[in-house]
Protein backbone atom coordinates (compact mmCIF):
# COMPACT_ATOMS: atom_id res chain seq x y z
CA UNK A 1 0.00 0.00 0.00
CA UNK A 2 1.85 3.37 -1.36
CA UNK A 3 0.93 6.93 -0.27
CA UNK A 4 -1.27 7.37 -3.33
CA UNK A 5 -3.27 4.29 -2.52
CA UNK A 6 -3.56 5.96 1.11
CA UNK A 7 -4.76 9.25 -0.78
CA UNK A 8 -7.12 7.91 -3.01
CA UNK A 9 -8.57 5.45 0.02
CA UNK A 10 -8.94 8.50 2.40
CA UNK A 11 -10.82 10.17 -0.49
CA UNK A 12 -13.53 7.49 -0.78
CA UNK A 13 -14.23 6.64 2.66
CA UNK A 14 -15.24 10.36 2.68
CA UNK A 15 -17.51 10.42 -0.08
CA UNK A 16 -20.04 12.58 1.59
CA UNK A 17 -19.29 15.97 2.84
CA UNK A 18 -18.76 16.28 6.45
CA UNK A 19 -22.16 17.48 7.68
CA UNK A 20 -23.56 17.32 11.49
CA UNK A 21 -21.72 17.07 14.51
CA UNK A 22 -19.65 14.16 16.01
CA UNK A 23 -21.14 11.73 17.48
CA UNK A 24 -20.63 11.21 21.34
CA UNK A 25 -20.80 7.84 21.49
CA UNK A 26 -20.44 4.58 19.45
CA UNK A 27 -20.24 0.52 19.74
CA UNK A 28 -17.42 0.30 22.65
CA UNK A 29 -15.21 -1.81 22.22
CA UNK A 30 -14.48 -4.71 24.89
CA UNK A 31 -12.82 -4.01 28.14
CA UNK A 32 -9.39 -5.73 27.30
CA UNK A 33 -8.99 -2.41 24.71
CA UNK A 34 -9.11 -0.02 27.82
CA UNK A 35 -11.58 2.50 26.47
CA UNK A 36 -10.46 5.92 26.83
CA UNK A 37 -7.08 5.31 28.41
CA UNK A 38 -4.76 7.86 26.51
CA UNK A 39 -1.11 5.62 25.28
CA UNK A 40 2.59 6.50 26.48
CA UNK A 41 3.55 7.44 22.94
CA UNK A 42 1.10 9.60 20.76
CA UNK A 43 -0.11 7.65 18.06
CA UNK A 44 -2.30 8.87 15.29
CA UNK A 45 -5.15 7.07 13.25
CA UNK A 46 -6.16 7.62 9.95
CA UNK A 47 -9.16 7.96 7.90
CA UNK A 48 -11.25 5.38 7.35
CA UNK A 49 -9.26 2.89 10.00
CA UNK A 50 -12.55 2.73 12.34
CA UNK A 51 -15.38 3.46 10.13
CA UNK A 52 -16.99 -0.19 10.58
CA UNK A 53 -17.10 1.04 14.25
CA UNK A 54 -17.46 5.16 14.14
CA UNK A 55 -19.11 5.37 10.51
CA UNK A 56 -18.52 7.31 7.25
CA UNK A 57 -18.23 10.46 8.83
CA UNK A 58 -14.72 12.08 9.17
CA UNK A 59 -15.65 14.09 12.39
CA UNK A 60 -17.63 11.01 14.11
CA UNK A 61 -14.19 8.87 13.77
CA UNK A 62 -12.24 11.58 15.05
CA UNK A 63 -14.42 11.60 18.11
CA UNK A 64 -14.10 7.57 18.06
CA UNK A 65 -10.40 7.46 18.29
CA UNK A 66 -10.43 10.13 21.13
CA UNK A 67 -12.80 8.11 22.99
CA UNK A 68 -10.79 5.23 22.33
CA UNK A 69 -7.91 7.06 23.88
CA UNK A 70 -5.83 8.64 21.14
CA UNK A 71 -4.74 12.15 20.81
CA UNK A 72 -3.54 12.80 17.40
CA UNK A 73 -5.09 11.86 13.42
CA UNK A 74 -3.38 11.70 10.37
CA UNK A 75 -4.59 13.09 6.89
CA UNK A 76 -2.17 12.79 4.41
CA UNK A 77 -5.11 14.17 1.80
CA UNK A 78 -6.66 16.82 3.99
CA UNK A 79 -4.56 19.62 1.43
CA UNK A 80 -7.17 18.27 -1.20
CA UNK A 81 -10.44 18.78 0.90
CA UNK A 82 -12.81 21.71 -0.13
CA UNK A 83 -11.95 24.74 2.78
CA UNK A 84 -15.39 24.14 4.66
CA UNK A 85 -14.42 20.37 5.18
CA UNK A 86 -10.55 21.58 6.71
CA UNK A 87 -12.19 24.43 8.75
CA UNK A 88 -14.48 21.63 10.77
CA UNK A 89 -11.96 19.17 10.75
CA UNK A 90 -9.54 22.03 12.65
CA UNK A 91 -12.60 23.02 15.29
CA UNK A 92 -13.17 19.24 16.23
CA UNK A 93 -9.47 18.52 16.91
CA UNK A 94 -9.22 22.16 18.84
CA UNK A 95 -12.53 21.36 20.66
CA UNK A 96 -10.98 17.81 21.96
CA UNK A 97 -7.58 19.01 22.59
CA UNK A 98 -6.33 16.83 19.21
CA UNK A 99 -3.04 17.55 17.24
CA UNK A 100 -3.02 17.15 14.06
CA UNK A 101 -0.03 14.77 12.42
CA UNK A 102 0.88 15.09 8.80
CA UNK A 103 -0.50 15.84 5.95
CA UNK A 104 0.98 15.46 2.18
CA UNK A 105 2.86 18.63 0.26
CA UNK A 106 0.95 17.18 -3.14
CA UNK A 107 -0.18 19.13 -5.65
CA UNK A 108 -1.93 16.38 -7.41
CA UNK A 109 1.13 14.83 -9.04
CA UNK A 110 4.37 15.89 -6.90
CA UNK A 111 4.69 12.41 -5.96
CA UNK A 112 6.02 11.37 -9.36
CA UNK A 113 7.03 14.92 -10.54
CA UNK A 114 10.97 15.32 -9.34
CA UNK A 115 12.62 17.50 -7.79
CA UNK A 116 15.86 15.71 -8.75
CA UNK A 117 15.68 17.27 -12.12
CA UNK A 118 16.41 20.96 -11.42
CA UNK A 119 13.72 22.17 -13.91
CA UNK A 120 11.82 25.37 -12.65
CA UNK A 121 8.37 24.11 -13.61
CA UNK A 122 8.87 21.46 -11.01
CA UNK A 123 9.88 23.93 -8.63
CA UNK A 124 7.84 26.69 -8.99
CA UNK A 125 4.89 24.14 -8.56
CA UNK A 126 6.59 22.95 -5.13
CA UNK A 127 6.67 26.16 -4.18
CA UNK A 128 3.16 27.46 -4.89
CA UNK A 129 2.57 23.99 -3.25
CA UNK A 130 3.99 24.71 -0.32
CA UNK A 131 2.40 28.65 -0.11
CA UNK A 132 -1.08 26.58 -0.10
CA UNK A 133 -0.12 24.45 2.78
CA UNK A 134 0.60 27.22 5.13
CA UNK A 135 -3.07 28.34 5.17
CA UNK A 136 -4.36 24.57 5.07
CA UNK A 137 -1.90 24.22 8.00
CA UNK A 138 -3.50 27.36 9.56
CA UNK A 139 -7.26 25.51 10.08
CA UNK A 140 -5.60 22.35 11.78
CA UNK A 141 -3.17 23.68 13.59
CA UNK A 142 -0.69 21.43 11.91
CA UNK A 143 3.08 21.31 12.64
CA UNK A 144 4.40 18.90 10.02
CA UNK A 145 3.96 18.29 6.58
CA UNK A 146 4.91 15.41 4.31
CA UNK A 147 7.45 16.28 1.33
CA UNK A 148 8.66 13.72 -1.10
CA UNK A 149 10.92 14.45 -3.38
CA UNK A 150 10.35 12.62 -6.70
CA UNK A 151 12.31 9.86 -9.01
CA UNK A 152 15.87 9.36 -9.72
CA UNK A 153 16.55 11.37 -12.65
CA UNK A 154 18.55 9.26 -14.48
CA UNK A 155 19.85 11.43 -17.27
CA UNK A 156 21.96 13.65 -13.80
CA UNK A 157 24.80 12.60 -11.48
CA UNK A 158 23.71 11.85 -8.07
CA UNK A 159 25.44 14.90 -6.39
CA UNK A 160 23.97 16.88 -9.32
CA UNK A 161 20.23 15.73 -8.23
CA UNK A 162 20.71 16.21 -4.77
CA UNK A 163 21.54 19.45 -5.02
CA UNK A 164 18.54 20.20 -7.16
CA UNK A 165 16.49 19.13 -4.01
CA UNK A 166 18.61 20.84 -1.86
CA UNK A 167 17.68 24.53 -3.77
CA UNK A 168 13.97 23.18 -3.88
CA UNK A 169 13.70 22.29 0.00
CA UNK A 170 15.36 25.49 0.66
CA UNK A 171 12.74 27.79 -1.03
CA UNK A 172 10.25 25.66 0.63
CA UNK A 173 12.01 26.26 4.03
CA UNK A 174 11.74 29.83 3.39
CA UNK A 175 8.45 29.74 3.15
CA UNK A 176 7.64 27.52 6.04
CA UNK A 177 9.71 28.64 8.17
CA UNK A 178 8.28 32.36 9.58
CA UNK A 179 4.74 29.69 10.54
CA UNK A 180 7.06 27.25 12.56
CA UNK A 181 5.94 24.71 10.16
CA UNK A 182 8.12 21.82 9.38
CA UNK A 183 8.51 19.57 5.92
CA UNK A 184 9.25 15.82 7.08
CA UNK A 185 10.88 14.72 4.21
CA UNK A 186 10.46 11.20 3.96
CA UNK A 187 12.29 7.97 2.82
CA UNK A 188 10.26 5.16 0.88
CA UNK A 189 10.26 1.57 -0.31
CA UNK A 190 7.78 1.73 -2.93
CA UNK A 191 9.94 1.75 -5.54
CA UNK A 192 13.60 1.72 -6.50
CA UNK A 193 13.07 4.66 -9.00
CA UNK A 194 12.67 7.26 -5.78
CA UNK A 195 15.72 9.61 -5.18
CA UNK A 196 15.81 9.02 -1.58
CA UNK A 197 16.40 5.07 -0.25
CA UNK A 198 17.89 5.21 2.89
CA UNK A 199 17.53 7.37 6.10
CA UNK A 200 21.59 8.18 5.96
CA UNK A 201 20.42 9.95 2.52
CA UNK A 202 17.63 12.26 4.09
CA UNK A 203 20.26 13.09 6.78
CA UNK A 204 22.64 14.53 4.80
CA UNK A 205 20.06 16.28 2.87
CA UNK A 206 18.28 17.85 5.63
CA UNK A 207 21.94 19.01 7.14
CA UNK A 208 22.49 20.56 3.92
CA UNK A 209 19.19 22.70 3.73
CA UNK A 210 19.86 23.62 7.02
CA UNK A 211 16.76 24.78 8.25
CA UNK A 212 14.65 23.98 10.98
CA UNK A 213 12.01 23.84 8.80
CA UNK A 214 13.45 20.29 7.17
CA UNK A 215 13.77 17.47 8.60
CA UNK A 216 13.12 13.67 8.54
CA UNK A 217 10.18 11.61 8.55
CA UNK A 218 11.14 8.56 9.85
CA UNK A 219 8.69 5.69 8.39
CA UNK A 220 9.31 2.74 10.47
CA UNK A 221 7.30 0.25 7.81
CA UNK A 222 9.45 1.67 5.04
CA UNK A 223 12.95 1.69 6.69
CA UNK A 224 12.60 -1.82 7.80
CA UNK A 225 12.30 -2.71 4.05
CA UNK A 226 15.33 -0.98 2.78
CA UNK A 227 17.21 -0.50 5.96
CA UNK A 228 16.95 -2.88 8.85
CA UNK A 229 18.82 -1.59 12.30
CA UNK A 230 15.79 0.11 13.28
CA UNK A 231 17.00 1.51 16.65
CA UNK A 232 20.64 1.88 15.65
CA UNK A 233 19.42 4.20 12.28
CA UNK A 234 17.44 6.20 14.52
CA UNK A 235 19.89 6.80 17.02
CA UNK A 236 22.65 8.09 14.41
CA UNK A 237 20.09 10.33 12.73
CA UNK A 238 17.82 11.71 15.80
CA UNK A 239 19.10 15.15 15.84
CA UNK A 240 17.31 15.36 12.55
CA UNK A 241 14.21 12.81 12.98
CA UNK A 242 10.37 15.45 13.82
CA UNK A 243 8.38 12.80 12.60
CA UNK A 244 7.77 9.11 12.58
CA UNK A 245 4.99 6.53 10.82
CA UNK A 246 4.16 3.01 11.86
CA UNK A 247 3.17 -0.10 10.13
CA UNK A 248 4.43 -3.47 10.19
CA UNK A 249 6.35 -5.47 7.72
CA UNK A 250 5.59 -7.55 5.57
CA UNK A 251 1.88 -6.66 5.37
CA UNK A 252 1.83 -3.14 6.16
CA UNK A 253 -0.60 -3.27 9.20
CA UNK A 254 -0.68 -2.95 12.76
CA UNK A 255 2.14 -3.76 15.40
CA UNK A 256 1.94 -7.93 15.97
CA UNK A 257 1.44 -8.74 12.38
CA UNK A 258 4.70 -8.88 11.26
CA UNK A 259 8.32 -8.57 12.58
CA UNK A 260 8.84 -5.93 13.62
CA UNK A 261 9.54 -5.85 17.65
CA UNK A 262 7.38 -2.61 18.50
CA UNK A 263 6.86 -3.07 22.10
CA UNK A 264 10.75 -2.93 22.18
CA UNK A 265 11.00 0.52 19.30
CA UNK A 266 8.17 2.09 21.40
CA UNK A 267 10.50 1.59 24.61
CA UNK A 268 13.13 2.80 23.23
CA UNK A 269 11.63 6.18 21.38
CA UNK A 270 9.77 6.76 25.10
CA UNK A 271 13.15 6.62 26.80
CA UNK A 272 14.75 8.79 23.98
CA UNK A 273 11.96 11.38 25.36
CA UNK A 274 10.07 11.53 21.96
CA UNK A 275 7.23 13.49 22.39
CA UNK A 276 5.83 13.83 18.55
CA UNK A 277 3.23 12.36 16.78
CA UNK A 278 3.44 8.81 15.48
CA UNK A 279 1.31 7.98 12.28
CA UNK A 280 -0.66 4.91 11.92
CA UNK A 281 -0.06 4.42 8.24
CA UNK A 282 -0.77 1.30 8.21
CA UNK A 283 -4.24 -0.87 7.38
CA UNK A 284 -5.81 -3.20 8.98
CA UNK A 285 -4.74 -6.72 9.11
CA UNK A 286 -8.90 -8.09 9.67
CA UNK A 287 -11.36 -6.43 8.20
CA UNK A 288 -14.83 -5.04 9.55
CA UNK A 289 -15.49 -4.05 13.25
CA UNK A 290 -13.31 -7.01 15.03
CA UNK A 291 -10.35 -5.92 12.89
CA UNK A 292 -10.53 -2.45 14.05
CA UNK A 293 -10.86 -3.09 17.46
CA UNK A 294 -8.17 -5.57 17.42
CA UNK A 295 -5.76 -2.77 15.93
CA UNK A 296 -6.61 -0.53 19.00
CA UNK A 297 -5.99 -3.71 21.38
CA UNK A 298 -2.34 -3.95 19.37
CA UNK A 299 -1.54 -0.73 20.17
CA UNK A 300 -2.04 -1.43 23.95
CA UNK A 301 0.09 -4.29 23.47
CA UNK A 302 2.90 -3.09 21.91
CA UNK A 303 2.63 0.40 24.17
CA UNK A 304 2.56 -1.89 27.11
CA UNK A 305 6.36 -1.28 27.73
CA UNK A 306 6.06 0.73 31.17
Amino acid sequence: MNRIEFIKNSAIATGALLTGSAVSSVAAPDKAVQTGKTFNLDYAPHEGMFAQQAGKSFLDQIQYMYDQGFRSIEDNGFLGRPIAEQTKIGDLLAKLGMRMGVFVVDGGDNWKVSLTTGKKEFKDHFVETCRRSVEAAKRCNAKWLTVVPGFYERKLPYGIQMAHVVDALRAGAAIFEPHNLIMVVETLSDTPELFLQQTHETYSLCKAVNSPSCKILFDIYHMQRTEGNLMINIDRCWDEIAYLQIGDNPGRNEPGTGEINYKNLFKHLYQKGYKGVMGMEHGNVIKGKEGELRVIQAYREADAFL
